[in-house]
């Protein structure tokens, strides 16, 4: 089931295309063909059979016509099922766009990365596919304000992938404020739910309200969630039993404040009604 995080992620490339050969060029080092127009594209790559495929994205680039199809897939972990399934989908759109077809995987860390990248031999002489992977090593850092100000989701990525370099979070911090309120608060919410404290703090700072509050469902949620797994976690390497209706009601909590107080008694309690008061 997508996560939250992998729902965003693709919610970025359709909230801005050119995000796809932005990352072609920039992280990976290749030619984009000339383009007036990135363009998103029905991510349903179903063909004639009754096994539906789809794509996270699909976006081309266009002049007078399509001029390149890519495939864009957020991994989050080693999936054999993908190596599969991603040569139908370049198959698929190749033949529905009648244009050139390449695949990009985004992916949160190095090591999925290198199992994405690895090749596909599909057994027909000659053909084999490499999928055009993207870890956070590769992900350029966006230190130019002025830059990151043109591509604000390349921004944003540049920021969870190097997030200790505080020009980065400059930067981040000028794009943020040249967009849209609704995405602004969104990927700032994002952003500082993914970063650790340190570098939390100092965008934090540079935005300007002391201690950011979290304005959009998808960031309470996601720092919400991870409370509670560590007020669970506290819990279990104690050894304290948990009854189903306390992790219930621990996994349930929305209120950031309440499971703080809950993560610090975790630490001296002897049962789950200790901590709850």
């Amino acid at each position: 089931m997508p996560t939250r995080d992998h729902e965003i992620l693709i919610q970025m490339f359709r909230n801005a295309p050119s995000l796809a050969p932005a990352l072609l060029n920039e992280a990976l080092g290749m030619r984009i063909p000339d383009h007036s127009e990135s363009r998103v594209e029905p991510g349903d790559l179903t063909d004639c059979e009754p096994t539906e495929y789809r794509a996270d994205a699909v976006v081309t680039l266009r002049s007078d016509g399509p001029v390149l199809a890519v495939v864009v897939e957020i991994q989050r972990g080693r999936d054999p099922g993908k190596r599969l399934t991603w040569p139908v989908y370049l198959a698929t759109v190749r033949a529905r766009l009648n244009c050139p077809a390449v695949l990009l995987v985004l992916c949160p860390d190095e090591s999925t990365a290198t199992w994405c990248g690895s090749p596909i031999d599909m057994g027909h002489p000659g053909w084999v596919l490499t999928p055009l992977a993207v870890g956070p090593d590769t992900i350029p850092a966006l230190t130019d304000p002025e830059r990151a100000v043109r591509s604000p989701e390349l921004a944003v990525l540049s920021a969870l992938a190097h997030g200790e370099d505080p020009r980065v979070l400059d930067a981040l911090e000028h794009s943020l404020r040249s967009i849209d309120d609704a995405r602004m608060r969104l990927y700032t919410d994002y952003v500082l739910a993914a970063l650790p404290e340190t570098a939390r703090k100092y965008l934090e700072e540079l935005m300007a309200t002391g201690t950011y509050e979290y304005q959009s469902d998808f960031a309470r949620k996601y720092v919400a969630e991870g409370k509670a797994e560590s007020v669970l976690a506290v819990l279990s390497a104690r050894d304290i039993p948990v009854t189903d209706e306390a992790r219930q009601r621990i996994t349930t909590c929305t209120d950031l404040d309440l499971l703080d107080t809950w993560l610090r008694r975790a630490a001296t309690a002897h049962t789950t009604h200790d901590i709850f008061g």
